[in-house]
């Protein structure tokens, strides 16, 4: 992929007919659902005696409750199955579920187009893990983020337009039930036609034995995925964000009709101001990740959706107005443009939240299990996404309004994250990481590719400051078991950061022999177990911006553990007002500006019997240049 554009992957066949694929099948998903449930708001008497707000929150229940039912066969399917194929299949059936949506449309049979309903539940169901899983499959790995990100706003464009456009034909008269009927099954042909350009990929586990016990298989999926703890997090935090989408998104048809008084023009703007902002977000992450998987986004993504979700509900309780109004009058009125943005932040923020998890799993899941993964995703997803329905009927039947919906959801998104990030630190830690080098500093790299994307390596560094780990950690695409002076760890903020990172202190042998012992044990295990360690060889903070000597650790580290050595150099770190510089601390910490420039240059690796101190420490020396 271009280093300056992500977009040069809709050229390429590896993933633009499959990109089109999944618009086609996104677009016509809610094509349909976004006519059904128009129609049944705002013409229910002559379809349905159900209250309009039960069935809007019915529809997106029915559609997902295949995924809790087969989404463990049919992440079997896509394991075992060469995707391309799986692909046209899923495509053939689509177009044969249209036709029952048609036949419903034409004949005025509700029970039909409820069907349909569930059958494109099942469809979504049997593409969902082919999506996720042809991803790492065709792209490189610095590709994964800018690709899930044109997913996700192929995705939701996708939506929104296939929202648009049901909202708009339903209520063409005379012929609006037609034109929706015809359109369905017209993007169904377009969305098989793309199948047809998909390269073959090959099946990552064509020995499998399909069980076919959707109930068993899902308790063992589920089982499995829990055994790798940080990716089933991510799940948990994926099918999360899809019951705040769910709870949020099947409000609006009502919202804008009972509480914004607006036709259903109003309805669309809605979902187009926030399927834009998921969008954007989306595709925001390339750039502010730095074209690798970083989960430090994670939360502030989900800072975002709870600040203004909480938002909406007090914008929402502005709004005056109780006259009848369209897209231009709304727009006039007093509260609507707050609204309005509180809406497409939610959507930025979601994007942000959402992209780098689905990268995460993609890349720290066992490859030959990828698609049964994203299905137990899915089965998570849809338990989550019906309780979503489910609260929402509850909470509205206790006599709550839909802005206290949107309140309650922005409390249990801040409960959630913080549950949620107590568990996996990393995901702090690397927000944290992501904060200095976007805010306080530009942080540049240089052949930070260097870093290992697998299997075991020590990092060695110059050490310049105490937030030395941070940018180091902002770089590397893995986490780091960084292994550092044990009085660090005593300083309120940054020692709380390293504990839940589990780096490993370490104290002179004068001082504490046997933490020092504990140490090099600690660092044995983990290079055993395939981790990054990363090491100050100096042993302290620099005291006048020179590099001190490096101490005999390192021999001791290979002599238990030979891998390969990482060289490292941090450049600018000194004078920083964590640094030992006593001298004007804030004019040499800032001489850059408030945004300084720092950088992190990476060596070739060292094997380990060339890997001395005194070598060490001359390839460190040239890659830190006359920086400070």
């Amino acid at each position: 992929m271009s280093q300056s554009n992500q977009f040069s992957l809709l050229s390429q066949r590896r993933f633009a007919p499959f990109f089109w694929t999944q618009f086609f099948g996104a677009f016509n998903d809610n094509l349909f659902k976004t006519a059904l449930m128009v129609i049944l708001t705002y013409d229910a008497m002559s379809w349905t005696t159900l209250d309009p707000s039960t069935i809007t929150n019915l529809i997106p229940g029915l559609f997902i409750l295949p995924y809790v039912v087969f989404s463990a066969t049919a992440g079997q399917i896509a394991d075992k199955f060469e995707k391309a194929g799986l692909a046209r299949f899923v495509k053939w059936l689509e177009l044969a579920i249209m036709a029952v949506a048609a036949l419903g449309w034409m004949s005025h049979t509700l029970w039909l187009l409820v069907a349909a309903v569930v059958g494109m539940g099942v469809h979504s169901t049997l593409f969902g893990p082919v999506k996720y899983a042809y991803l790492p499959q065709q792209l490189k790995a610095e590709e994964l983020i800018g690709g899930n990100g044109l997913i996700e706003m192929g995705t939701f464009v996708g939506i929104l337009l296939g929202e648009i456009l049901g909202a708009v034909l339903v209520v063409h008269k005379p012929w609006g039930i037609e034109l929706v009927a015809g359109a369905t099954i017209v993007v169904a042909v377009f969305g098989l036609l793309a199948s047809y350009r998909v390269p073959r990929t090959p099946a990552p586990a064509p020995e499998l034995k399909i069980n076919w016990n959707p109930l068993a298989e899902s308790i063992r999926n589920l089982g499995f995925s829990r055994q790798n703890r940080v990716v089933f997090l991510a799940m948990l935090g994926n099918s999360w964000f899809w019951f705040y989408g769910a709870l949020i998104l099947a409000q609006f048809p009502v919202y804008a009709k009972s509480y914004l008084h607006g036709d259903h023009g109003v309805f669309v703007l809605l979902l187009t101001v926030f399927s834009l902002g998921i969008g954007a977000g989306s595709l925001m992450c390339e750039r502010l990740s730095g074209r690798k998987v970083e989960i430090g986004l994670v939360p502030f993504g989900s800072i975002g959706l709870s600040l203004f979700g909480a938002d909406l509900y007090f914008a929402s309780n502005s709004y005056v107005n109780t006259e009848l109004v369209g897209v231009v009058a709304l727009l006039a009125q007093h509260g609507a443009p707050r609204i309005l943005f509180d809406i497409v932040m939610i959507g930025v923020f979601g994007g942000f939240f959402i992209v780098p998890l689905f990268a995460l799993i993609q890349t720290r899941c066992n490859p030959a299990h990828i698609s049964r993964t994203i299905a137990g995703m899915n089965i998570l997803n849809a338990l989550f996404m019906v309780g979503a329905a489910g609260l929402a009927i509850v909470l509205l039947g206790q006599g709550m309004t839909i802005p206290h919906l949107f309140l309650i959801t922005a409390v249990l998104n801040a409960l959630v994250a913080l549950y949620i990030f107590s568990l996996v630190p990393e995901f702090l830690m690397r927000f944290l990481a992501w904060l200095l080098i976007h805010t306080v500093h530009r942080v540049k790299g240089v052949d930070t590719d260097r870093i290992p994307a697998e299997g075991a390596a020590v990092l060695v560094c110059n050490h310049v400051s105490y937030v030395d780990a941070i940018v180091i950690m902002a770089a590397s695409p893995r986490p780091i078991r960084f292994v550092m002076d044990h009085r660090i760890f005593k300083l309120p903020l940054l020692g709380w950061i390293f504990k839940t990172g589990k780096a490993i202190p370490i104290a002179p042998a004068k001082e504490d022999p046997w933490l020092m012992e504990k140490a090099f044990v600690d660092i044995a295990q983990a290079l055993h177990e395939g981790d990054l360690v990363c090491i100050f060889p100096e042993g302290k903070l620099t005291a006048d911006g020179e590099m001190n000597e490096f101490k005999g650790g390192i021999a001791k580290i290979l002599e238990r553990s030979p891998v390969p050595v990482i060289p490292m150099a941090l450049r600018g770190l000194w004078g920083h007002w964590l640094s030992r510089n006593k001298s004007n601390v804030f004019g040499r910490a800032f001489r850059g500006g408030w945004r300084s420039r720092l950088a992190l240059a990476v060596g070739q690796p060292v094997a380990p019997l060339e890997a001395t101190p005194d070598y060490l420490r001359q390839q460190v020396s040239k890659l830190r240049g006359n920086w400070k």
